[in-house]
C-alpha cells in the first residue's frame, strides 16, 4: 500500500505543481493588472509570471510592487486630496497642475542658495548643524564612513549632548555599511536613529526594490538642505578635492522648509511609529536673515518654491507627470542635467517631439557614469534624441551626479530624482520647483558652466555593444 502511494505521489506531483503554478499565476495576473504601470512594464511582468511563475512571483514579491496603498494612507498628512488647500498665490500652470494631485502650493518669501561644490556643501551643512538650538532632522540615502561620516557623527553627538533633538533616518540599502556600532557615539548621547524599510520584510508590506532616495536636512524648522548630494565622499567633504563629483544641493530658508520637514516627519513616522508635527509657518513669510557664505555660492533672492514628493507613499506620480506636462508645454528650451537617463517611452518621445518642433533640448549626462547597466540602457535613447535634433552633451572628466531640469525661463526643478525609471516610478524622491525667474537664471548659469567641457559627439557602438544595449533596454520595463 505504501508503494502504491509513493507511486501515485510521484505521478501526481508534476500535475499538482502545474496546477498550483497556474493558480498562482492567475492570482498575480489579476493583481498586476490593477497596478498603475506602463503597458511595457505590465506586459514584461505578465510574461514572466505566466511562463515562469515560480521565478516571477517570488521576484515580484521582492522587487515588483510600485505603489503601496496602505502606506500612502498612513502618510496621508503629506498629500491628502480630501483636505482643503490654501489657494495659489500666483498664476502658474505647473503649480495648478500639481495642486490637482494634492501637492502643497508654492510658497513665497523663500531664500534659496545653490551649492555646487562638495567642500562648500559640507561646510554649509556643518555650520547649520553646529548652530542648531532645538532640532536636527536628517534623512539620506547614503551616509559614508571616513572623514565625512566621522565628522558628522561627532558633531551630531555633541549637539545631542547639549540638548538638541537629533533624528537621523538612513536608507537600509544605501547605508548598509553603517551599523549601530559606528553610530554608538550618537546613540549614547540620546540621539534617535532609524533605518528605512529593511531589506528583510513581510510580503506586501515592504519592498527591497523601493528605496528612500530623498536627501533632506532640516535644522530648527528654519533652514533646510536638499538636492542630490549624499553625506559621503565623493559627493562632499571638508576640503577641496578634484575628484568630487559634480553635484547640486539647495539651501532653503522660509515657508518651504515646513513642507520639507513634513516630508521628513512622514518618513520618520513610517520607519519608527513616532508621530511629530511641524510648527506652523506663514506661507508667504520673509525668511530670517541668512548667514553670509562664500562668494562662490550661487545665490538668489526671495522666491516661490514648491516642494514635490514622489514615491510609493504618493498615490499618483505628480513629479513624473508634471515633467511630461512641462515638456509638452515648453516653447523655448528644455535643459536636463542627470547622471542616469533611462526614461520610459512617453518621456523619451515627448523630448524627441519637443526637439523636432524647434525647442532647444539639451541633455547633459556624464560621459561615463558609475553604473555600466545604466550607460548601456541609455545609449539608444541618446541617439534617438540626437537624431530628433536635441543636443546630447557628455560631461567629463569627473562623474556628474547633479539633477536639474530647466523649462523656458519660467521653471527650474532641482532634487534627488534621476531621469530614469527607478527614480520616477520606484524610489522615494523629493524635488523643489523654483518659479522665480532669478532662480531659473542661476540654475541655467550652472548648467551652462557644465557644458563647457562636454563632448558633443556620441560614440558609434559596435555590434556587440549595440546588442548589449538592446538587451538592457528590453529588460528595463521589469523595473
Amino acid at each position: 500500500m505504501s508503494d502504491f502511494f509513493r507511486t501515485t505521489d510521484y505521478w501526481l506531483l508534476p500535475e499538482i505543481t502545474t496546477h498550483l503554478g497556474f493558480l498562482l499565476a492567475l492570482v498575480f495576473l489579476a493583481y498586476l493588472i490593477q497596478q498603475k504601470r506602463s503597458p511595457a512594464s505590465t506586459m514584461a511582468w505578465l510574461l514572466l509570471v505566466l511562463f515562469l511563475p515560480y521565478v516571477g512571483v517570488p521576484l515580484y514579491l521582492m522587487l515588483g510592487g510600485r505603489k503601496m496603498i496602505r502606506m500612502a494612507r498612513r502618510k496621508a498628512q503629506v498629500y491628502d486630496r480630501t483636505q482643503p488647500r490654501p489657494p495659489s498665490q500666483f498664476d502658474c500652470n505647473t503649480e495648478r497642475f500639481l495642486l490637482s494631485y494634492g501637492v502643497p502650493p508654492a510658497s513665497g518669501g523663500n531664500r534659496v542658495e545653490l551649492l555646487t561644490r562638495g567642500e562648500e556643501a559640507f561646510g554649509h551643512l556643518y555650520r547649520i548643524i553646529e548652530e542648531a538650538t532645538s532640532t536636527v532632522h536628517i534623512t539620506t540615502y547614503i551616509l559614508g564612513r571616513g572623514d565625512v561620516g566621522d565628522a558628522l557623527i561627532a558633531l551630531l553627538a555633541r549637539q545631542a549632548s547639549r540638548g538638541v533633538s537629533v533624528r537621523l533616518l538612513l536608507d537600509s540599502v544605501g547605508s548598509w555599511r553603517i551599523g549601530r556600532r559606528y553610530l554608538a557615539p550618537l546613540l549614547e548621547e540620546g540621539a534617535h536613529v532609524a533605518y528605512f524599510m529593511p531589506v528583510l520584510h513581510i510580503p506586501f508590506r515592504g519592498r527591497a526594490n523601493l528605496r528612500n532616495h530623498r536627501k533632506i536636512v532640516v535644522v530648527d524648522s528654519k533652514i533646510a538642505l536638499s538636492g542630490g548630494m549624499n553625506l559621503a565622499r565623493p559627493y562632499m567633504g571638508p576640503t577641496p578635492d578634484p575628484n568630487f563629483w559634480r553635484d547640486l544641493s539647495v539651501v532653503v530658508q522660509g515657508p518651504a522648509v515646513a513642507d520639507l520637514e513634513s516630508l521628513f516627519l512622514s518618513d520618520w513616522a513610517f520607519a519608527t511609529g513616532e508621530k511629530l508635527t511641524v510648527p506652523p509657518q506663514p506661507r508667504d513669510g520673509t525668511p530670517d536673515e541668512a548667514p553670509e557664505h562664500s562668494k562662490d555660492t550661487l545665490r538668489a533672492g526671495a522666491s516661490m518654491v514648491q516642494v514635490v514628493a514622489s514615491g510609493p507613499d504618493v498615490p499618483d506620480d505628480p513629479l513624473y507627470e508634471s515633467l511630461v506636462s512641462s515638456i509638452f508645454a515648453a516653447r523655448e528650451r528644455i535643459w536636463i542635467v542627470t547622471p542616469y537617463f533611462v526614461p520610459d517611452e512617453l518621456l523619451a518621445r515627448a523630448l524627441n517631439l519637443a526637439a523636432r518642433r524647434g525647442v532647444d533640448v539639451r541633455l547633459i549626462v556624464p560621459a561615463r557614469s558609475n553604473h555600466l547597466s545604466a550607460d548601456l540602457a541609455r545609449e539608444s535613447y541618446l541617439r534617438d534624441l540626437h537624431e530628433a535634433g536635441g543636443q546630447v552633451l557628455l560631461h567629463q572628466p569627473v562623474m556628474l551626479h547633479g539633477k536639474a531640469v530647466i523649462f523656458d525661463n519660467q521653471l527650474a526643478v532641482i532634487g534627488s530624482a534621476n531621469m530614469d525609471n527607478r527614480s520616477l516610478f520606484l524610489n522615494y524622491e523629493v524635488a523643489l520647483f523654483l518659479y522665480t525667474r532669478e532662480q531659473v537664471e542661476v540654475v541655467s548659469a550652472w548648467a551652462m558652466w557644465l557644458q563647457g567641457g562636454c563632448l558633443r559627439e556620441l560614440p558609434k557602438p559596435g555590434w556587440t555593444r549595440e546588442l548589449a544595449e538592446n538587451v538592457v533596454r528590453l529588460l528595463s520595463p521589469l523595473l
